[in-house]
């Protein structure tokens, strides 16, 4: 079963570029067809995720703004970083 942490957590490794755009939604693509979503957050899951399976077209990219929207959907922040190259 997918839970909004799940989906939390591949959206923070996709920020964190622990996981690439195509690993993305791929992993989007067969969430869709193949689990179950967990009942209290199907709504915002299933849409959330059909999103996700479509961000390597550039008509639907996916900015880090959409993935905020996303996080906050499922009871979630996006806190931003940004520290000088070594």
């Amino acid at each position: 079963m997918i839970t909004r942490h799940d989906v939390a957590t591949r959206l923070a490794d996709y920020l964190q570029h622990r996981l690439t755009l195509e690993e993305l939604v791929a992993w989007a693509e067969r969430a869709m067809m193949e689990e179950e979503f967990e009942e209290d957050y199907l709504e915002e899951l299933r849409d959330i995720i059909s999103r996700l399976g479509l961000a390597d077209v550039e008509r639907f990219s996916l900015s880090l703004e959409d993935c905020a929207n996303y996080l906050a959907r499922l009871g979630y922040r996006v806190k931003v970083e940004v520290s000088q190259a070594q």
